[in-house]
């Protein structure tokens, strides 16, 4: 099958056409897609210039593109629709029954998803965001005010774990790494253990973690296969003993890291 070229085209960042369009490309195993981001588009000078993009695209593919699309401007959907690409708009299923449901017209709003319109839960997403960043990697043991606070060997996926449920949940958490020392003791560093009920594990497969290390660390004894083996191997024994919550990174998003840690500690919406 030829590679398709993918446009995810929006008024806004493109975080809600690009989300929304990766989910429904997983469906899809065995192709290739070559994908695109086309964010702001919020002018017919823009569509048009979108347009051209993605009729280049295709042509230079020899392949129809398939644009997933959150354009909320009539004008400029149909501006879009000219590429010749099939066009996916991602909230037309919606509008229909929620009119009827509503009582209500919607009022097409350039932009509003990502809107800054809560400047309560901004703040408190900003909050979080600089509490996991001056709590990374052990850079300040404080943890009082942590919500949830992640442990795991070196390059197993705390940091940008940390970083999402900050930006995405307006979660304040810190993570720990566990240093050879910690390894050599083969218990919960002391640390950690008055504010065991916020911990919660990450472990990662060996032979992922030393290419992980090694493209941070080339060549070094901390890269290699016996180490993160012996390391991985010490973690988890630990985690069981200690009956600390573990989630494996191996083969696991961000997204759904962060969701499953959401779940366990029963986290609400009002939290965010």
């Amino acid at each position: 099958m030829p590679l398709r070229p993918v446009y995810f085209v929006s008024d806004g960042t493109g975080i809600t056409a690009e989300t929304i369009g990766n989910s429904l490309l997983t469906q899809f195993s065995g192709l290739e897609f070559e994908r695109h981001r086309l964010p702001f588009v919020d002018t017919l000078e823009k569509a048009r210039q979108a347009a051209a993009s993605i009729r280049e695209g295709g042509e230079r593919l020899g392949v129809r593109p398939i644009v997933i699309n959150t354009v909320v401007d009539e004008a400029q959907m149909k501006v879009l629709a000219e590429s010749g690409a099939l066009i996916l708009d991602v909230f037309a299923p919606f509008i229909s029954p929620l009119e009827q449901e509503l009582g209500q017209a919607r009022q097409p709003r350039v932009g509003q998803a990502h809107a800054l319109v809560d400047f309560d839960a901004y703040e408190r997403r900003m909050d979080a965001t600089n509490f996991a960043l001056t709590h990374d990697d052990g850079t300040d043991l404080d943890y009082d005010e942590a919500d949830v606070l992640l442990v795991g060997v070196s390059r197993s996926g705390k940091t940008p774990t940390c970083l999402y449920l900050a930006l995405h949940y307006s979660i304040r958490a810190a993570n720990y790494p566990l240093t050879p020392e910690d390894l050599e003791a083969d218990r919960l560093p002391e640390k950690l253990r008055r504010h065991r009920r916020k911990l919660f594990g990450l472990t990662i497969d060996p032979a992922r973690l030393q290419k992980i290390r090694e493209e941070r660390k080339p060549g070094s004894r901390y890269a290699t296969l016996d180490v993160c083996r012996r390391e991985v191997a010490i973690a988890e024994a630990m985690f069981r003993r200690e009956q600390i919550p573990v989630l494996s990174t191996t083969h696991t998003s961000i997204e759904e890291i962060a969701s499953k840690i959401v779940v366990h500690f029963g986290f609400q919406r009002s939290h965010f």
